[in-house]
């Protein structure tokens, strides 16, 4: 999936598969996650939101099921 860079203090990058509902997180730590049936509008407020981190935090980390995908 491809992912756009984000500006954050947390999350390199983050990708959306509309047709899925699949959002995938990339953190800076190097670790990647997908998260389930996220709408596109989910994801479009997080790539609008003045803070990232802060979005994500509120609106999908504790809301959507999720997967950490294996190490590359």
């Amino acid at each position: 999936m491809d992912r756009t860079p984000v500006s954050s203090s947390v999350i390199a990058s983050v990708g959306h598969d509309p047709h899925a509902l699949v959002l995938e997180v990339e953190f800076l730590s190097g670790r990647i996650y997908q998260y389930f049936d996220v709408p596109l509008a989910q994801f479009d407020g997080l790539l609008a939101a003045e803070s990232v981190g802060t979005y994500f935090n509120a609106n999908i980390r504790d809301a959507f099921d999720y997967a950490e995908l294996p190490g590359r």
